[in-house]
């Protein structure tokens, strides 16, 4: 049977070729529009909120307390403080679990028992917020005070699957080379894993970590549910807690047209603060401080 063969032709390339470069642009094009609107999206949001609560920004507004309800001026200091608390012990649950979740599925599972848990994590990533913050009521909450490390279970939920998945895409960049040699040598499976596997992808995994700390940082429904808030300082897990995202929430459905600024100026000390973690993150790792590549 004949084949037809593209040949080069003085008079200009075949229909089947331009069809090809037509396609070829479009895909580009829509490729460069869809990044291009999305990097739009985030300046837009951004800077509306820069406008919006920019004026609000002072040390007095970053070092003073919420004033009483009604009144001008205050701050968010004991917000800030809790957020770091409250996320840093959801950290504290999350990292290792979602770690060792991923080493189990990488390393050591057949594929019959890793497909039922890596299905389990894609169903607990799509969870809403609030249907994870209702269950830490009910599990932890119902029928006693909402406190702090409430909120911090609730928010380690959120960040465990986002951790395991990103554990498990950086443990299987390791070449297996790496653990067939160290076999060879007859260095046992979970020393070869603790100690050259893991290593080797500490970057990626502290990236991840980090990425779960911003998604974390901003939920508002699980907290409404175990943290409470809290218009004052305190540095009790088992107390209810002030945070930023609940005292921007508060301060958002009040009748008060100053917290209404202080909520806008809220949520950009927020996007500041997640923004600056995620920004060191990925300072650190370009220049090889944290570990093995990403």
């Amino acid at each position: 049977m004949a084949t037809t063969v593209e040949t080069g032709n003085p008079l200009g390339p075949s229909g089947n070729l331009r069809r090809r470069q037509a396609v070829d642009r479009f895909m580009r094009g829509s490729a460069t529009a869809a990044a291009v609107l999305a990097v739009g999206v985030l300046v837009v949001v951004v800077y509306s909120i820069a406008v919006q609560g920019g004026s609000q920004l002072s040390f007095g507004f970053l070092t003073k307390a919420p004033p009483l309800v009604g009144l001008p001026g205050g701050g968010i200091a004991p917000e800030i403080v809790g957020t770091f608390l409250i996320v840093a012990l959801a950290t504290a649950f999350a990292l290792p679990l979602g770690v060792l979740i991923a080493i189990f599925l990488s390393e050591f599972s057949s594929p019959r028992t890793a497909y039922p848990i890596r299905l389990a994590l894609d169903l607990l990533n799509g969870l809403p917020s609030i249907v994870i913050g209702v269950f830490a009521y009910g599990l932890i909450v119902y029928g006693g005070p909402q406190v702090a490390w409430a909120g911090s279970f609730a928010l380690a939920i959120i960040m465990i699957p986002l951790i395991a998945r990103a554990t498990l895409e950086v443990l299987r960049l390791v070449p297996q080379a790496q653990r067939d040699a160290a076999h060879a040598l007859g260095i046992s499976r979970w020393r070869t894993t603790l100690g050259i596997v893991l290593p080797s992808c500490l970057s990626g995994i502290l990236t991840g970590t980090v990425l779960a700390v911003a998604r974390a940082a901003g939920e508002t429904a699980p907290l409404l549910f175990t943290a409470f808030g809290n218009q004052f300082w305190n540095w009790k897990l088992n107390e209810p807690t002030a945070a930023l995202p609940l005292q921007i929430f508060t301060y958002a459905i009040s009748p008060y047209d100053d917290w209404h600024r202080q909520a806008w100026a809220g949520a950009l000390v927020l996007i500041i603060l997640i923004v600056g973690a995620v920004a060191a993150v990925r300072v650190a790792v370009r220049h090889g401080t944290l570990g093995g590549a990403a």
